[in-house]
């Protein structure tokens, strides 16, 4: 499993991965359940990749807030995304001490959790999977 392959689409719960792509949708497989659906190409979809959070510095990749919590539970699943606000908003400052409480509401933090969650039940090692290289182009 790839993580530059994985999605979120809105309105479905839970994650994809992308297997092919055509003309008018993308072909994707159920993290959860491993069904193949289509997705069409006018559906709002997020490649996981791409994804960033606020902090009061700068945006940190999706994947090294993933990373460090995957450091900070062992490879174990998180807590729920279900858990009180209080308790979601404690761990998350844990994992991202510097990030923007103003920007960054309870129902993203959830979501993170949550796809985390799924994607170490999926069998995700996040220890062997790198950063991608910042882009010099990106930075001027």
């Amino acid at each position: 499993m790839e993580f530059n392959k994985i999605i979120a689409v809105s309105g479905k719960p839970g994650l994809f991965q992308v297997i092919s792509q055509s003309k008018s949708a993308i072909i994707v497989t159920g993290l959860t359940d491993a069904k193949k659906i289509a997705i069409s190409t006018s559906q709002n979809v997020s490649l996981l990749e791409n994804i960033a959070m606020y902090t009061y510095e700068e945006d940190i990749p999706l994947l090294q807030v993933l990373k460090t919590m995957f450091e900070k539970t062992a490879g174990a699943e998180a807590i729920s995304h279900k858990e009180s606000e209080g308790k979601l908003t404690a761990f998350f400052a844990e994992v991202l001490p510097d990030y923007d409480s103003e920007r960054v509401y309870t129902s993203n933090i959830k979501k993170v959790i949550q796809w985390f969650n799924l994607l170490v039940k999926a069998g995700m090692d996040f220890s062997k999977i790198e950063m991608p290289k910042a882009d010099p182009e990106k930075s001027k």
